[in-house]
């Protein structure tokens, strides 16, 4: 049985998705679309509810709460570093 997630987005997710080119925000909008449904992902850090994917050399990061997954941040390596640091 396929388990379906709710897609939502925290304010600012998109600061760096906005600045790629076309054909990187289609990659990453497709990873975050297989976020519906795909089954696992790494945890950020032990014993923090937040995820990543990582579609090629960018990320996705994410909080799963229940059915729902709210995007938190789509960027490069280099972005989600300096992100990360925001959290720890």
């Amino acid at each position: 049985m396929i388990s379906l997630f709710e897609l939502g987005f925290a304010d600012g997710w998109d600061i760096y998705y906005c600045k790629m080119d076309s054909t990187e925000q289609l990659r990453i909008w497709k990873k975050i679309q297989q976020l519906k449904t795909l089954a696992k992902a790494r945890h950020l850090k032990q014993g923090v509810p937040i995820f990543v994917v990582e579609p090629g050399q960018y990320r996705v990061c994410f909080r799963e709460k229940g059915k729902a997954r709210e995007i938190l941040f789509a960027g490069n390596h280099k972005q989600y570093q300096k992100w990360y640091k925001q959290f720890f």
